[in-house]
């Protein structure tokens, strides 16, 4: 199966993370050729990981980076074509569907959607200059880093509390910092952190500065009580921000359905939107595991998706 002459592509995914780049080692090895607009920010949440080693197949672990760049040239050769274009508006009202960039404009049987979501983050400079040097956003990716050591984790819902118990695994202690006095989590949850002997709780207060920037490794908040602001310090190994996730799906609101977070709805056991021929894989459309694993798994069922659905119209 080749492009139409008429420079219609097969498949165009947008998003180039573990999500999009599996999507197109599979389409392109399914002879769909593939375009892949993976935008300016490449790569996803990855580029932002220093060590992975809950993903299978290296024993020693790999930064994100180094995997990325690793799927990214496997996709390449099997024919993958990759822009670093971003995609500013979608035409998915009929097909071909359209795809707009800022430089053009691009025509496709079938999308895949895997832009992914982006970590809430707390909006400080040294949080953003010690991401994967102790200030992290998944405990699951990075508790075991922190065996036996102090930790932050900054947040009220279930997310937080789900973090901080699969922290107490590992870390000697874990001190959860909220900015109201009582959590937004289930009561559930909050029993059971609330009986971990190793989890303590920060009430009214929010985390002003992370130090220490010029060590390039996390030593210690600085922390504001809202109700005295009194100024004080706790010592910690590390910092989790689990105030939450957001989808990156602004560009399809009102085009594909979506839930009330904001994530892509798709049929179940499947990546099928509520529009025919159009696929959605990745973080962009679970907010539950949010793994690099899971995320190159539902890019794998977006491709094979895709590629069912044009066999289906050629019969």
């Amino acid at each position: 199966m080749t492009n139409n002459k008429n420079n219609v592509y097969n498949v165009i995914i947008i998003g180039g993370g573990p999500a999009g780049l599996t999507a197109a080692l599979y389409t392109a090895r399914a002879n769909l050729f593939p375009l892949v607009i993976e935008g300016s920010k490449a790569g996803g949440q990855l580029m932002l990981t220093t060590e992975i080693e809950n993903f299978p197949g290296f024993a020693l672990g790999i930064n994100g980076p180094e995997l990325i760049d690793i799927i990214h040239k496997q996709a390449e050769r099997f024919g993958a074509q990759f822009i670093s274009e971003d995609v500013i508006k979608v035409d998915f009202s009929k097909r071909p569907f359209k795809v707009f960039t800022e430089e053009n404009t691009y025509e496709a049987r079938t999308v895949i959607v895997s832009t992914g979501a982006s970590t809430k983050w707390l909006n400080l400079p040294s949080e953003q200059k010690l991401i994967g040097k102790g200030v992290s956003s998944c405990a699951t990716c990075d508790a075991y880093f922190y065996k036996d050591k102090d930790v932050v984790v900054v947040g009220g819902g279930d997310s937080a509390l789900e973090e901080s118990l699969f922290l107490t695994k590992f870390a000697n202690k874990v001190t959860i910092i909220h900015r109201r006095d009582e959590l937004r989590a289930s009561k559930i949850m909050q029993d059971r952190a609330k009986k971990n002997p190793k989890i303590s709780f920060i009430w009214n207060t929010v985390v002003e500065e992370i130090k220490d920037v010029k060590a390039g490794r996390v030593s210690a908040v600085i922390l504001k009580n809202l109700k005295t602001n009194k100024i004080s310090e706790v010592k910690c190994d590390g910092i989790f921000v689990a105030i939450g996730h957001e989808p990156n799906t602004k560009l399809f609101k009102d085009i594909l359905k979506l839930d009330q977070k904001g994530y892509i709805v798709t049929q179940q056991r499947s990546t099928y939107t509520n529009i025919k021929g159009v696929f959605a894989c990745g973080d962009v459309q679970d907010h539950i595991y949010r793994q690099a694993i899971t995320a190159a798994g539902t890019g794998c069922m977006a491709a094979i998706d895709a590629e069912r659905f044009l066999e289906s119209e050629e019969h």
